[in-house]
């Protein structure tokens, strides 16, 4: 059995605490907030609440799995798309339904989408094979031949889509997959066109209450499996000899030693705070941060007829807003949005004849105070766009509260704000990211900006990457390392 310190609660983190509780180790958890869950956050105004991180489950089996009972609610229709032009693309979740609403979209484009859905369930089949399958740099155990030709490694997301795609509305959708890792399907690599094959197969799904219920739920199952939990504690600094952790120093000033430390933070924060590693930092500002985000909550009156749960009205030209994104360095000046309603599904997120809209714009990661315009006068620039393509909302708003990026670096410590880290920049970015196992004996890194990346069911996936590590490296009943006394907590 190993003493294992956990620093921060993100899911990555609650998974790995709790595979390693359950596994029979002695676990602490320090999380700097007051809750648990990290981005999988909630934030209430006047009755209206939304979510501020994740707003669709996927790959729920990994979550009951874990015990994680909350019912669930099956989305019939995924997405809507909407076009500077003004067509739409309904994504439904069933892949029959799906290639007719491309066929009306598109005519003749159907059996393309099939073809596509069909690489992505291969794709998706390799990755589960290899890349998901554990950490970085060991030989898959189940890799088959082929596995490495299915994710299409000389291809971006971009050059995927006009494989299989003529219309250029439909090489915009499948390039939205790019965002799902803050990255730009220009320079992304294809095997995020495997996310269709996820959707399409799996479903997503809604938590009734939000998905930060998911977040209580395995804090309920912490407590169950004994781990201690302690918020509102900062760790300052993860403490390390030449070869191997020993613990933490608290920023109250208190020191625990452990024999393991699993670091649920930014990678950059880890080597540019907790442990300084110059050479992993300056590895980590090549590849670059992903993009953040611009989050507008708005208390909207009245009902919007046919509003979906979740849509996405596209830029015109969505080269150039990457580019902003990516090189410029700037808002786009014409975004695409991201529109969330959980209320279409949910009354309790919203009064009685009201709806919670979460408009979310990827930006660049870094201080709004750089901005060509002020983050209000952004507001007022998407909110026009809006009502130019079809969500006119003059009249309707009784508030619209946002967060910039300062406010996702300000909260979580992430990288200029960046959601999930570093962005997958070169057809093997993913491989080039942080690992789970960290520089040092008893150091690993678990969370969106580790092995294998963001987003609900990757983050859970490390947790079970990492405390396999561990158990590998702390077997049950070998001899534990000699260390120090644990110090004060």
């Amino acid at each position: 059995m190993a003493e294992v310190i956990v620093v921060g609660g993100g899911v990555g983190g609650m998974v790995a605490a709790l595979l390693l509780a359950r596994g029979g180790h002695q676990v602490r958890l320090y999380e700097r907030l007051d809750r648990l869950g990290g981005k999988l956050a909630e934030y209430e105004r006047e009755g209206f609440a939304f979510s501020l991180g994740p707003s669709l489950l996927t790959l729920p089996g990994i979550f009951r799995e874990l015990g994680v009972e909350r019912g669930l609610v099956e989305l019939e229709e995924l997405c809507r798309y909407r076009f500077a032009d003004g067509s739409e693309l309904r994504a439904w979740r069933d892949p029959e339904a799906m290639a007719r609403a491309v066929d009306r979209l598109a005519p003749g484009q159907g059996a393309a989408w099939h073809a596509f859905h069909g690489w992505a369930r291969r794709c998706l089949d390799a990755s589960r094979r290899t890349f998901f399958a554990g950490p970085l740099g060991r030989p898959p155990e189940h890799a088959r031949p082929g596995d490495l030709l299915a994710v299409a490694p000389g291809r971006t997301l971009n050059g995927l889509a006009r494989r299989f795609f003529r219309d250029p509305r439909l090489r915009q959708y499948v390039g939205r997959y790019a965002t799902y890792a803050g990255s730009s399907p220009y320079t992304a690599p294809a095997a995020l066109g495997c996310v269709p094959a996820i959707e399409h197969g799996e479903g997503g799904w809604y938590v009734p209450g939000g998905l930060p219920r998911i977040a209580a739920d395995l804090a309920g199952l912490l407590a169950a499996a004994g781990v201690e939990v302690r918020t509102g504690a900062e760790v300052a600094e993860v403490v390390a000899g030449r070869t191997a952790v020993s613990g933490v120093v608290l920023a109250s000033g208190g020191r625990d030693t452990a024999d393991a430390v699993v670091v649920n933070a930014d990678a950059a924060a880890l080597y540019g705070r907790l442990l300084p590693d110059g050479r992993r930092l300056r590895r980590l500002a090549r590849l670059g941060p992903s993009s953040s985000a611009f989050l507008m909550l708005a208390g909207v009156e009245g009902r919007t007829a046919g509003l979906p749960h979740h849509s996405v009205v596209f830029s015109a030209d969505y080269r150039r807003e990457f580019a902003d994104i990516f090189e410029r360095r700037r808002p786009p000046r014409d975004p695409t949005v991201y529109i969330g309603c959980s209320a279409v599904d949910d009354a309790s997120q919203a009064p009685a004849g009201a709806e919670n809209w979460t408009m979310l714009v990827n930006v660049p990661a870094g201080d709004p105070g750089r901005w060509p315009m002020s983050p209000e006068s952004y507001r007022d620039l998407v909110l026009d766009l809006l009502a130019r393509r079809g969500h006119d909302l003059s009249g309707r708003l009784r508030f619209v509260d946002l967060f910039t990026p300062a406010d996702l670096r300000d909260r979580y410590g992430a990288w200029g704000g960046a959601i999930y880290g570093t962005a997958y920049r070169g057809r093997f970015a993913p491989f080039r990211r942080p690992g789970n196992r960290g520089p040092r004996r008893g150091l690993y890194l678990v969370g969106g900006s580790a092995h294998p990346g963001g987003g609900l069911p990757l983050v859970a996936m490390g947790g079970r990457i990492v405390a396999s590590l561990v158990e590998e490296d702390f077997p049950r009943g070998a001899p534990r390392p000699a260390r120090a006394a644990r110090g004060a907590r």
